[in-house]
């Protein structure tokens, strides 16, 4: 499941795919009605990938919260609740220890919502997930003799390690 081109726009409901970056902004698409239109950059937007729920002891990302409900609620749509403590019981028995003080029912009633959406456009899709804990990392060296390349510029000052990493083009 790839959040990183669900947006979530400050000031308006409902989420939005990202299609392409324009000049101002990103061109996005309404997942409720299909409208399309210009996100500016000036407009607080984030990835539902970026957004995490604060608990007691670390913050979960988004993601692995869509995930709780999802086995929950066995793949079926969550429903909110009216009450506002009945939203709270509700959450509260998909992530117990969520920071109760930081975490406000209208947060909760918009995970709720954003969980629906994406499961009515069937972009909620978990088998990745468990096909990436199948697998073995890819770094993870057989034991033996040491590799006398990885093993030198270990040793040698001056020597990093590098590593891909997407460039900023506003940089």
């Amino acid at each position: 499941m790839d959040l990183s081109k669900i947006l979530a726009i400050s000031g308006k409901p409902g989420l939005y795919k990202s299609l392409t970056q324009s000049k101002n902004g990103f061109i996005v698409e309404s997942l409720q009605d299909g409208k399309r239109f210009t996100a500016f950059a000036s407009e607080r937007i984030s990835t539902l990938e970026e957004i995490s729920i604060y608990t007691e002891s670390e913050d979960i990302p988004l993601k692995d919260v869509f995930k709780m409900i999802f086995e929950k609620k066995q793949g079926e749509a969550a429903v909110t609740p009216a009450s506002q403590d009945e939203i709270k019981t509700d959450f509260e028995n998909i992530l117990p220890n969520y920071d109760r003080e930081r975490v406000y029912v209208s947060d909760i009633r918009k995970v709720f919502n954003w969980y629906n959406t994406l499961l009515e456009h069937k972009l909620l899709d978990f088998t990745d997930d468990k096909k990436d804990e199948d697998k073995e990392p890819a770094d993870v060296e057989e034991p033996g003799e040491p590799d006398k390349k990885s093993e030198k510029a270990a040793t040698t000052p001056g020597v990093i390690k590098k590593t891909k990493a997407k460039k900023n083009k506003n940089n």
